[in-house]
């Protein structure tokens, strides 16, 4: 059996959570492969090293010759090796990789420095192979992965190597540049592993032990989900959980390889199988709730836009000349909305995608609702499953809620409701205690 072990940042944190890796490790002969992340936060003020790279990165580009950020990513590797009694020469390697850092000028090459110091580290205390990222995970001129490509290098690299170390979040583009993944692409690359490794399992080990139905910040101790299917985790990370990158469930997916989403501080704990649809069995109608804030409902109406052929082409042309994605676009006989986060519209781009659709289209009215909270109840239980729609809104009725605006798919997977971000908390303890409060 092969097992594929993500490490998140906070599991890394020093070099004493570095021990709890090597004991989970030792404990169980099928985890083979290791997959890092940099390290995260030791405590609540701590910063990240990544948020840290970002900024000497800044530091590089505009030719700031004071390095403060760089030297404490410096400091806290020389603490991580110093607590774990090593003999890596920590000074060396982290004078060639500032300067390295300097002549590469890139925010992708900066930020991909606390993996690679962090890979350097881990396979040094554990006592195996170290597998440089660049030379196995490659990316299109897109920026995109190259699946294909990364799965056949990493089987040529990890051949012969029955156990290795492999940096996450970063690889390498067609021009030898290196390019990492959006945050939290180490959850990628642990992906990528397990599928070119063929494992029989990938586990993504972090501080949580597994999802939860909804966010705990919102809902104090919520329940567990013991499993959920590669699509509902894909609903629910897109929609705000954010245990897992939405992206990683696609290498796997392919090959059918479970992942289990385990606590570095609890190992002892079940944790979150993610399978297959067909292998999921759904304890309720509702598997999970998660959502976000912060959305602009931009509302167009034209009479008889339905008979206007080409009419939502010109208006979504708009949005794909600026390079804006949109969450959703509801509609009705008469009316379109497009529901945007707030981070693709930045200064002055409203008014910009508001005129331009204007000419574009020339509707009747474009209102402007912004404020706008998502909230996505997702499940397989839904399916076919009568009442569950009533349920929802009865729920976020007795709670006094206005709700904004309602989106489901015929795969009735999930069911995503829009209401005022004043009453989004509200509304989320609304539904969590329709769904999963026992009588």
């Amino acid at each position: 059996m092969i097992k594929v072990c993500k490490f998140g940042g906070t599991s890394l944190a020093d070099g004493n959570n570095l021990r709890r890796v090597k004991e989970i490790l030792e404990r169980d002969p099928a985890r083979k492969y290791v997959v890092v992340s940099a390290p995260g936060k030791r405590f609540s003020a701590d910063p990240k090293v990544t948020d840290l790279l970002y900024e000497t990165a800044q530091d590089i580009i505009e030719g700031t010759h004071v390095r403060e950020a760089y030297s404490k990513v410096a400091d806290r590797f020389r603490s991580i090796v110093r607590e774990l009694g090593l003999g890596t020469d920590i000074d060396a390697l982290l004078e060639s990789t500032r300067k390295e850092m300097e002549q590469a000028a890139s925010r992708d090459f900066c930020a991909s420095r606390g993996e690679y110091l962090m890979g350097r580290i881990a396979a040094d205390f554990l006592g195996i192979p170290y597998i440089e990222a660049r030379e196995v995970i490659r990316f299109r001129a897109d920026g995109k992965l190259d699946g294909e490509k990364s799965y056949a290098r990493l089987r040529a690299a990890l051949k012969g190597k029955p156990r290795a170390v492999i940096a996450g979040f970063y690889g390498e583009d067609e021009g030898g540049a290196v390019r990492t993944f959006t945050r939290g692409g180490s959850d990628v690359t642990g992906a990528v592993v397990a599928r070119a490794v063929g494992a029989d399992l990938y586990e993504n080990w972090t501080d949580v032990s597994g999802f939860l139905a909804c966010d705990p910040h919102i809902v104090p101790s919520p329940a567990k989900i013991r499993s959920l299917s590669y699509k509902e985790l894909r609903e629910l990370s897109y929609m705000g959980a954010n245990v897992l990158h939405s992206e990683a469930i696609f290498p796997v997916r392919e090959a059918d390889i479970p992942i289990c989403i385990k606590n570095t501080f609890r190992p002892e704990d079940e944790g979150t199988m993610i399978l297959p649809t067909s292998r999921c069995r759904p304890d309720g109608a509702v598997t999970g709730i998660a959502g976000k804030k912060n959305f602009t409902v931009i509302l167009l109406e034209k009479s008889l836009m339905n008979a206007e052929i080409g009419f939502t082409y010109r208006v979504l042309s708009v949005l794909a000349r600026h390079k804006i994605s949109f969450e959703h676009v509801p509609s009705g006989i008469d009316t379109m909305s497009l529901v945007i986060d707030d981070c693709e519209l930045g200064e002055g781009m409203l008014e910009t995608v508001k005129r331009e659709i204007a000419e574009a289209v020339s509707p009747d009215k474009i209102t402007v609702y912004g404020g706008i909270a998502l909230l996505a109840v997702v499940g397989h239980g839904m399916n076919n499953a009568v009442g569950v729609s009533a349920r929802l809104f009865s729920a976020i009725a007795r709670v006094g809620v206005n709700v904004r605006m309602i989106d489901q798919g015929s795969s009735e997977l999930n069911i995503i409701v829009g209401v005022d971000s004043a009453d989004y908390e509200r509304t989320v303890r609304a539904v969590y205690e329709e769904f999963f409060k026992k009588p």
